[in-house]
């Protein structure tokens, strides 16, 4: 018999023949200067300087530009460059038009809304299809602008309110605030946003962080790689968990029924949101300055019972699971401040979006200065070869081959997706309205 591939390029098995790292777990796939994850220690690194330095002494803008440039501006640069990306906030007409008309739709999820808008973008950027550096840099730094745009006009659309324009003269993060309320922002709420914002902006090859890459590898414009990184960001395994929290916390509804929940959740091996994360095998350090100002903003806000469900649920999910590597992650502090910020639960995934495109555009300019297309290999456990049946010669598969879409209406056992039934379970017969900004 002829084999159907040449014995060098062979990667034909049985299943679970041929061992391999699922889901890329411990595969190095490039060079990066831009963050690092200290998984062990639980520590975070921005071009070799601490989260925590950071935290307390930069702002969103100079995080922007350390990502870009692998450097800390002067006085003068950082004034520059903070001016640059207020120039650009601004975004067309049509766009605010399409987002209205989007977000409208009954099912529109607001990150298919965001992925929708920023493909539209491009539509409205001269040098899009450009290939030359500084058109490409410049690019970065628009999308990162006008992301924080087109994500509180989301917000104000699903509410039933017009947007508001981007002010000048406002921080990144203080224009966010201003653009998703229409008030001028508290100065406290302020430096939590940008703080939030200076948190989610890297963390290095992430999944969506690795879809922007792969995209942009292909030579793709900067709006493509960004719009894979959104599509990437929505999935509940990602960038989504942190609305699966509040969900969570909220279900729970009291401090003395978090220690019976967790038992129940741990009993029945379900996920728990906000907990565990593919290298931090001890507590997310981000996590940790989050839980600081969660309780200034929950005092605030009068949403400490909140507060008080997530450190009883903590308390038990590290006493049961903290020896297994199952800590509190980024998600599990991040959801409760920006819901006590009056930010609805449909909008958390949208504002890490806002943040998190820094790094992408970071990686996606790393990526193209020494570029190689992606292209991995899969495992074929099917047949090697098999024959051409006729079609008046097929029969009809049995129960155990499965059949297709036209002859069941019912998915085929073991094709569901356990953790959307496992959210399902969780939520309950109706999902909570989530507050509006006013």
């Amino acid at each position: 018999m002829t084999t159907a591939m040449s014995e060098e390029y062979k990667l034909v098995a049985r299943p679970g023949e041929i061992p391999f790292a699922r889901g890329l777990e411990g595969v190095i796939t490039a060079e990066s200067t831009k963050s690092y994850v200290d998984g062990i220690g639980g520590k975070l690194f921005y071009h070799g300087i601490p989260i925590e330095v950071l935290a307390e002494r930069s702002t969103f803008e100079e995080v922007v530009f350390l990502l870009l440039y692998d450097r800390l501006p002067t006085r003068g640069e950082l004034a520059a460059f903070q001016e640059r990306m207020a120039a650009e906030r601004e975004i067309s007409d049509f766009v605010y038009q399409l987002v209205a008309a989007r977000a409208g739709m009954p099912r529109a999820h607001s990150m298919a809304v965001l992925r929708s808008a920023v493909s539209c973008l491009s539509g409205f950027d001269a040098a899009a299809e450009s290939d030359a550096d500084a058109d490409q840099e410049q690019e970065a730094v628009r999308i990162v602008s006008q992301m924080a745009t087109v994500v509180a006009a989301i917000g104000r659309a699903r509410a039933g309110l017009p947007a508001v324009r981007p002010r000048r003269d406002l921080s990144h993060a203080a224009n966010l605030l201003w653009m998703l309320t229409g008030r001028d922002p508290d100065p406290y709420e302020a430096r939590v946003m940008d703080l939030l914002l200076i948190l989610h902006a890297d963390h290095e090859c992430n999944a969506s962080t690795f879809a922007v890459v792969v995209v942009k590898s292909t030579l793709a414009d900067m709006y493509s790689a960004v719009v894979a990184g959104i599509g990437a960001l929505k999935g509940p395994l990602h960038g989504g968990a942190n609305e699966d929290v509040m969900r969570m916390i909220k279900e729970i509804g009291a401090p003395e029924q978090a220690r019976a929940w967790a038992e129940e959740a741990i009993a029945q091996k379900r996920k728990i949101p906000g907990f565990g994360h593919r290298v931090y095998k001890t507590m997310d350090p981000r996590a940790r300055i989050l839980r600081q100002y969660a309780e200034e903003m929950a005092r605030r806000a009068g949403t400490g019972r909140w507060l008080q469900i997530a450190d009883a649920l903590q308390a038990t999910i590290q006493e049961r699971l903290g020896a297994k590597g199952i800590w509190p992650n980024v998600d599990f502090y991040s959801g409760i401040v920006m819901a006590s910020m009056g930010i609805p639960e449909e909008l958390f995934t949208p504002v890490f979006a806002v943040s998190r495109a820094a790094g992408w555009v970071a990686h996606a300019l790393e990526q193209a200065k020494d570029n190689r297309i992606y292209r991995p290999r899969f495992v074929y456990v099917g047949p090697e070869e098999a024959p051409y049946v006729p079609l008046e010669d097929r029969e009809a598969p049995g129960p155990r081959e499965g059949t297709g879409p036209a002859e069941s209406q019912e998915k085929p056992v073991g094709m569901e997706n356990p953790d959307a039934r496992k959210r399902q379970q969780a939520e309950g017969p109706a999902r909570e309205r989530e507050r509006k900004f006013a």
